[in-house]
């Protein structure tokens, strides 16, 4: 897509449009437990992200025939709304939204342990409120943490962002103008504990200098990120664990 005239998406003092350095993250919000009927959810903003996760499951597996014996298997659903974006989406499932829902179940079944839950389905609909570049990534964060909240045991959190280049510039989280008007976008996940890259992707050029570059300053965010998943979780269930502690009348 050509660059608009005018358009300076990084300018003589190193600086991005929205004002960032070339290292550094979206403002990010995560909260655990904000749908009470869901067994487990999540709300994500990532920028100008808003992405609403919520998990369903372990329960009997619909329809039938997708059982496993063996293991669990988890369904992923990744929705935008009509709303989310500048132009209005047309409603329902697209071959984008097929392909995000598949590589994010992916990515998660990496990390529950789905042995111990034969024959069900542990059910993840992620919704995407409004778009700015990276839902997969916030998308993904979000479900993990929902996956926690509704206490599926989990060999750890998934926390994903992406990395890219602009105007030839290895860049941190890509906002809407630096994924439509730069070079390359690369969204990644990891395990923070054992460094096991659960999603890589590439949409554009960079050369293998850049390409190891981007792949580490996406490590970085995800490392952040993955310490902001971890208070969401300790603010809730510190606060649920106070509000269950009897007082001291109560106690007496």
């Amino acid at each position: 897509m050509d660059l608009p005239e005018g358009l300076k998406l990084i300018d003589e003092e190193g600086k991005r449009i929205d004002g960032r350095k070339a290292d550094e993250l979206r403002p990010i919000k995560i909260e655990a437990g904000v749908l009470k009927r869901a067994d487990g959810s999540a709300y994500v903003e990532m920028g100008k992200n808003k992405i609403l996760a919520a998990v369903y499951g372990p329960r009997e597996c619909h329809p039938r025939h997708l059982q496993d014996p063996t293991k669990a298997i988890v369904q992923c659903n990744y929705n935008m709304l009509a709303f989310s974006v500048d132009d209005r989406k047309r409603p329902g499932p697209d071959r984008r939204s097929v392909e995000i829902s598949k590589i994010l179940a992916e990515a998660l079944e990496h990390v529950v342990f789905l042995e111990q839950f034969p024959r069900t389905s542990i059910d993840v609909y992620i919704v995407v409120l409004q778009a700015n570049a990276g839902t997969r990534c916030a998308g993904l964060t979000a479900a993990s943490v929902a996956l926690a909240d509704a206490g599926i045991p989990m060999r750890d959190l998934v926390p994903a962002c992406a990395a890219g280049k602009v105007a030839g510039t290895v860049v941190l989280d890509l906002n809407k103008e630096e994924d439509n008007f730069g070079e390359a976008d690369l969204p990644l996940a990891y395990l923070p504990r054992t460094g096991e890259i659960l999603l890589l992707q590439m949409d554009g050029h960079m050369t293998q200098e850049e390409f190891d570059r981007a792949v580490d300053l996406a490590k970085g965010g995800c490392a952040h990120i993955y310490g902001l998943q971890q208070e969401a979780l300790k603010r809730k269930y510190g606060v649920a664990a106070s509000e269950d502690e009897p007082s001291t009348e109560e106690a007496n």
